[in-house]
């Protein structure tokens, strides 16, 4: 089990982990919690709540020593394993390590590379999961990868289950008779893979954002590269667009499992007001608890669930009164009734 933490993570990850490790509820090899030492760029650097490397020692130590997590490990960003590890899944090597949203490209990649296993399962810090007790989504998806060959990656559902099966996405999606939805679009914040077949599938295709020169905008992506190489100007497109590139030029795909036992919801949410009631929406989504409108999104709709967090705890002081003030009224003989 690999998850990617970082100094943006700190207001909610103490929440977030212990949890996702508890809802997997499975004998990993080995649960590794990935340390993203660089500087913050891109939009990372205005993120609510960022902290300081101590604090997030601190916080990875507790995970480590309180047992959540059996190991802590730095990103390298050395040179030569950027070199190396470029090659093997670019075909080139590239200066950027994050792309232009301050997400880590060679960390997505060294956190595939460094673990145990033939299969890896990674979630982004910020994820949920609901699962039922007695099913194991891990487990359906080790067996969907072993019979099926064009599968490259398995995730639970998106968002809780509809009536109907749909799902609210924006990209296209078939309904496989086997039991899983088959996409073309992969998504880096929740995979399960199998290491090897992922090998596969390199080298990806580099992609670079626009830029604001049309002439440079023009070139190949090849000589983008190299120029990257040569001056570190340009920002990289997001790594799960490149795998979902490829996926797209080869007959792979990414599987999403239909069982309505488990599910995911992504938070988009940052600010103190959703870091407040984070631990409440955890327990409600371990619970297998969610308002009617979430209903196969798979984005957190915060507004909703706030709202519905407080009828409940206005409802349970309603009743929590109502007990209250029973409990004032004297005894009376039973003679009186």
């Amino acid at each position: 089990m690999s998850i990617m933490v970082a100094r943006t993570d700190l207001p909610f990850m103490m929440h977030t982990i212990p949890h996702l490790v508890k809802m997997c509820d499975f004998p990993f090899v080995e649960r590794v919690l990935f340390v993203d030492t660089a500087p913050l760029s891109g939009e990372k650097v205005n993120r609510p709540g960022v902290g300081s490397m101590a604090q997030l020692r601190e916080y990875c130590d507790r995970l480590l020593t309180s047992g959540i997590v059996d190991k802590v490990v730095d990103m390298d960003y050395s040179p030569a394993y950027r070199d190396r590890i470029y090659r093997k899944h670019f075909g080139a090597p590239i200066s950027s390590t994050h792309n232009y949203k301050g997400y880590p490209i060679l960390g997505s990649i060294f956190s595939i590379e460094e673990v145990q296993g033939d299969y890896m399962l990674h979630f982004d810090s910020d994820m949920l999961l609901h699962q039922e007790p007695g099913y194991n989504w891990i487990l359906e998806g080790i067996k969907l990868l072993k019979t099926h060959p064009e599968v490259m990656a398995v995730r639970p559902l998106t968002g809780p289950p509809s009536p109907d099966g749909s799902l609210h996405q924006s990209v296209p999606y078939d309904r496989d008779p086997d039991g899983f939805y088959r996409f073309k679009f992969f998504s880096s914040r929740a995979f399960l893979i199998n290491r090897k077949r992922f090998d596969s599938l390199l080298p990806l295709p580099v992609m670079w954002r626009s830029y604001k020169n049309t002439i440079l905008n023009g070139l190949p992506t090849s000589v983008k590269t190299s120029l990257n190489c040569l001056t570190g100007k340009g920002l990289l497109d997001s790594w799960e667009l490149m795998v979902s590139k490829r996926l797209e030029e080869t007959s792979y795909i990414r599987a999403v499992l239909e069982s309505p036992k488990a599910w995911t919801i992504h938070p988009k949410e940052r600010g103190p007001e959703f870091i407040e009631v984070l631990p409440k929406i955890i327990e409600k989504i371990e619970e297998g608890w969610y308002p009617e409108s979430q209903i196969g999104h798979y984005d957190l709709l915060f507004e909703d669930w706030l709202e519905e967090l407080e009828n409940d705890e206005t409802s349970l002081l309603k009743n929590w009164d109502a007990g209250w003030q029973m409990s004032l009224i004297p005894s009376l003989p039973a003679t009186i009734w």
